[in-house]
């Protein structure tokens, strides 16, 4: 396999950092764009002395050039908790950082891979959730700077294409979790296993029965090589076919982490889907299915949370 040179944009956050250890591994260079609004330097901290890592300061919404094979445009806040933080911000990093990967891939051989995500799917009407389904969304809702950010982005990706020929991909995630979720993103695996290693209440939005699909970041990192090195141009699912209630998710945390915990339960957000499940034929047909099992990835996940964090 030849070296690439491959900038990872958003590099630095929760997926960032895998992938670009995972390109590290494989032999490439690696160049991490991040501004750190969500990013953080400890996530890539341990890459910092090899000499084919590059970390770089910079905000996608601002134009750049760098010399480079493909590009992994990861770049935006991707949970609720910090995309609605500062939601102008959030639809500017998904349109601009669309925008500036694009124009500067443009008449080139450059490789880009949009990170899209499940909820370009909205509340959905449709389940399992196939590519060619258009979606639920509320376009004025709080989680719309997200939502219709990224689809806007999408719609970007597929143009550029059509018209200027920019060789390019787009993956749609659904939820992943594992090692480096930052302990405040208010993720639901994340804020469970925060609150069962402290025995504080398990705080469950709504009845509880609301069901989403678990898939673990390495099972991610391989999906997003693939597709990358797939010429596939139209827009994929990656994610865990499996579906689990939140009530579910919840006992399961609990009981791995040995927990005094009690589930109590508030009101559903706004816009907040009720069930979000992936298909994932198109992926499996260019060889990938995820390969680890929650309980297995939830035990990596606690033991990271266990080492990073303290708890009272």
């Amino acid at each position: 396999m030849s070296m690439k040179r491959v900038l990872v944009t958003g590099g630095a956050g929760f997926l960032g950092s895998h992938l670009c250890e995972r390109l590290l591994n494989e032999g490439n260079e690696v160049l991490c764009l991040d501004n750190f609004f969500t990013g953080l330097k400890r996530n890539v901290i341990h890459l910092i002395s090899n000499p084919k890592f590059e970390l770089i300061r910079h905000d996608v919404t601002i134009p750049y050039s760098i010399e480079c094979d493909e590009i992994y445009n990861l770049a935006c806040p991707a949970s609720p908790v910090h995309y609605q933080r500062d939601p102008i911000k959030t639809i500017n990093t998904c349109v601009l950082g669309a925008i500036n990967a694009l124009e500067f891939a443009s008449g080139t051989t450059i490789k880009v891979l949009q990170a899209s995500t499940s909820e370009v799917y909205g509340n959905p009407l449709e389940h399992p959730q196939t590519e060619n389904y258009w979606g639920n969304v509320n376009p004025v809702g709080p989680r719309s700077c997200y939502d219709e950010g990224k689809r806007c982005a999408e719609t970007l990706f597929m143009d550029y294409r059509r018209q200027r020929g920019v060789n390019m991909s787009i993956v749609r995630i659904f939820n992943t979790y594992g090692p480096r979720m930052a302990n405040n993103d208010g993720r639901v695996v994340s804020n469970f296993i925060i609150q069962a290693l402290g025995n504080k209440d398990i705080t469950i939005y709504g009845d509880g029965e609301q069901t989403r699909s678990f898939q673990y970041i390495d099972d991610l990192i391989e999906g997003l090589l693939i597709v990358m090195d797939s010429g596939i141009t139209v827009p994929i699912n990656i994610g865990n076919p499996e579906e689990y209630s939140m009530i579910e998710l919840a006992e399961n945390i609990i009981k791995l982490t040995d927990s005094r915990s009690e589930i109590v339960f508030e009101a559903l957000p706004q816009d907040d889907p009720m069930r979000r499940l992936p298909d994932i034929g198109f992926i499996k047909s260019l060889g990938w299915k995820p390969t680890v099992n929650l309980i297995d990835g939830l035990k990596e996940t606690i033991k990271y949370f266990k080492d990073n964090v303290a708890f009272n």
